[in-house]
């Protein structure tokens, strides 16, 4: 099979937009797959790289949450077939890596090194522009119509889930349930608080909703996202742009909440919700920092046997986690369709990210249906 033409959002340089052009892309190699991306969210863990908060290498098609058709595959690739529809995964595990043998496919050590130089497993992008290599985030490169991932990249889906809904189910939605469900593991009538109500948190919410939680309490500055978090099962809500959601928090839940989660990664609100988890309590930092951020905390708390970890990618195991999700879609108790507020051709790739910076959306996706 020869390299195909395909269109992509490239990204170069920090603070600029992206650059939707033409692209060659290499036939897959052993153990990969081509692709044909059926639609791709819009993440702020893109924007943050638009944005210059966090470094990626460059020129780089951007795009990690995304799902497509199986086109081609090359050799040695057994667990999916052209035709086969599939959720893409940005970390796809290698099984062999000391994380892996221990469940932990998350946090495999060769799917994260290629995920920070924006290459496939072998360290080479598949993207090309008149010979010089173009990087994909994640293995993956989602804001293209076609692309090359690992096997290990591909979960395979039932035909009748809307592609467009189940590319939620690449970063957002996993990331979300998957940090109450996997990482947390919050108890029925717990009571539990999410701070910053964008996409990831109202998946926390939900997450929350379907681990049985008792009070749920949602913090945002945004009254539309607060709406929104209701809608995903918030029992309460507090502006934290009209009142200090610390103190808030600890009134609607007396002596603070047994779970508490940061979905936007900022020292300032990480240390909030560590305030807002009550004695005993756990609090899962789920945003993305920009770089060198550090976060202060009293020692003296640690002493209440306070505790506070991070949750990468929901604590995911793709293979297992995207079809029970389905399922859980399929049979009404996943809200997915609520989460799509805009619907944007890849040409309006930059519209889409303003209107995710003004705070507008709870997702966006980018359709090529």
């Amino acid at each position: 099979m020869e390299e195909v033409q395909v269109k992509a959002a490239v990204f170069y340089r920090p603070h600029e937009p992206l650059a939707v052009e033409e692209l060659e892309l290499e036939a897959p190699r052993q153990g990969e797959v081509l692709v044909r991306v059926a639609a791709c969210g819009v993440c702020h863990s893109d924007l943050h790289f638009i944005e210059g908060l966090v470094p990626i290498a460059s020129p780089s098609v951007l795009g990690h949450e995304a799902a497509g058709v199986v086109e081609a595959v090359g050799p040695g690739v057994e667990s999916v077939r052209p035709g086969d529809h599939v959720v893409l995964s940005f970390i796809p595990a290698c099984g062999r890596c000391p994380y892996c043998a221990v469940g932990r496919p998350n946090l495999c050590t060769v799917a994260n090194r290629a995920m920070s130089r924006g290459t496939m497993l072998d360290g080479t992008p598949r993207f090309s522009r008149q010979g010089s290599p173009v990087y994909q985030m994640g293995a993956i490169g989602g804001f293209a119509t076609r692309t090359v991932v690992p096997e290990a990249g591909c979960v395979k889906i039932r035909e009748d889930m809307p592609l467009d809904r189940a590319a939620l189910l690449g970063c957002g939605v996993m990331t979300g349930v998957g940090a109450v469900i996997n990482t947390a593991r919050v108890q029925a009538g717990s009571d539990v608080a999410v701070v910053g109500c964008g996409g990831v948190g109202l998946n926390v919410v939900q997450g929350a909703a379907l681990a049985g939680a008792g009070r749920i309490i949602a913090v945002d500055i945004l009254p539309h996202k607060l709406e929104l978090a209701r809608q995903f099962g918030a029992t309460h809500t507090v502006d934290a742009s009209r009142e200090d959601p610390v103190a808030a928090v600890r009134q609607i839940a007396a002596g603070g909440v047994d779970y508490a989660f940061e979905v936007i990664g900022r020292p300032e609100t990480i240390r909030q919700a560590f305030d807002m988890t009550r004695r005993g309590g756990l609090t899962v930092v789920v945003g993305v920092a920009p770089a060198g951020a550090e976060v202060s905390l009293p020692a003296g708390a640690f002493l209440t046997e306070k505790t506070i970890t991070g949750s990468a990618y929901g604590g995911a195991r793709m293979s297992v986690d995207v079809p029970r999700l389905v399922e859980l879609y399929l049979a009404g108790r996943l809200k997915l369709d609520e989460l799509i507020s805009r619907r944007y051709p890849l040409e309006g790739i930059n519209d889409a990210f303003e209107a995710l910076r003004r705070g507008e959306v709870a997702r966006s996706i980018v359709s090529f249906l």
